[in-house]
């Protein structure tokens, strides 16, 4: 099964999953996750091919939705799910394949359909740093820098190094094969009737309106909002503002 940090505890309000977007992990949710703890069970996720997660030569949504589907099944069978972009994607297809498992759905920065823009360029830089002489995060970052990687994303992946080790807790050689997949969102029938919020970073263009069809068509039930001042990775930028509408949608 998949890792997973756990915050808080079982309360009478539905238990929380959060599964991150890609080269992410649990512990970048760490404050948020804690904050929504104080209400309710939250358990975040490592994503296969991410942080301490098995990892896997295959990278689909049928499959990211099968694992967090065996998750939620071992915290009572229902969970409220909270997914940002590849985790978005992988919260989507688990309501479709799997609609009894979720409560009400909230889809930060992400839509279910096929994006252009390759995240490739950051494996490479990630496979541009060299390990071998590795002894603390600053020098990847710095590293990181020559390779043309802004600031905010330099310690954003050196979350996913392993110092010791001299190694990255992230399948970049799966990850790179199946770009085509993350990139991709599987053609359907299915449709979910269930509550859902699709949160969006004002200044991101991954929600555009022009997706609206494709996604009421899937969730005939979606609403949306926007965060102010807040680009693709909004959980970062603006935590409290993300913390606190999620709470809202969580408890309506």
């Amino acid at each position: 099964m998949l890792n997973t940090i756990t915050h808080g505890a079982a309360t009478d309000k539905a238990p929380v999953l959060i599964a991150h977007g890609l080269y992410g992990s649990a512990r970048n949710w760490g404050v948020i996750a804690k904050r929504l703890s104080v209400e309710r069970l939250v358990v975040a996720v490592d994503m296969r091919n991410h942080g301490h997660s098995p990892w896997s030569e295959t990278h689909s949504y049928p499959e990211l939705a099968e694992d967090l589907a065996e998750v939620i099944s071992a915290h009572g069978g229902q969970m409220d799910v909270i997914g940002h972009s590849m985790g978005g994607k992988a919260a989507m297809m688990l309501a479709l394949n799997h609609p009894e498992a979720v409560r009400r759905l909230l889809v930060a920065d992400i839509a279910p359909v096929a994006y252009s823009h390759s995240q490739i360029q950051f494996i490479e830089a990630m496979r541009s740093i060299d390990l071998t002489t590795l002894q603390r995060r600053s020098e990847a970052e710095a590293q990181l820098a020559e390779a043309g990687v802004e600031p905010a994303l330099q310690s954003f992946f050196t979350q996913s190094l392993d110092i010791p080790n001299r190694c990255w807790r992230l399948n970049l050689d799966a990850l790179a094969d199946q770009m085509p997949n993350i990139l991709s969102f599987p053609q359907t029938g299915a449709v979910w009737p269930g509550t859902v919020l699709f949160l969006s970073g004002a200044a991101s263009d991954y929600v555009d309106a022009k997706y609206r069809p494709q996604i009421r068509a899937r969730f005939p039930q979606a609403r949306f909002a926007k965060i102010p001042g807040a680009g693709h990775w909004l959980h970062a930028e603006k935590p409290r503002e993300f913390e606190a509408t999620a709470r809202i949608f969580l408890n309506a």
